[in-house]
């Protein structure tokens, strides 16, 4: 099996309340000294054949993310266990 992962994360411009009030219930926890948090999301796609670079970059940048306001990387991991969602 192989395994496509797709992180996206909200440009660095961009405000990101959700990180921020993770920041406030880190130090509240006792975490100090955390400078910052962003929040993104993940998809993990397994599949039998993998497409080409062209096709996952195109569902990546146009389904999975939105392009004004978020940045995406992927990668391929082939072998991958499709029983667990961390890679």
């Amino acid at each position: 099996m192989t395994r496509i992962i797709v992180d996206v994360m909200l440009k660095p411009e961009i405000l990101d309340p959700q990180g921020q009030a993770v920041k406030g219930a880190l130090a509240r926890l006792g975490l100090a000294g955390v400078a910052d948090v962003r929040q993104g999301k993940q998809f993990v796609i397994d599949v039998d054949t993998v497409p080409d670079d062209a096709t996952i970059e195109h569902l990546a940048g146009t389904l999975l993310s939105n392009p004004v306001i978020e940045d995406h990387t992927w990668r391929v991991v082939e072998g991958a266990d499709s029983a667990g969602a961390s890679a």
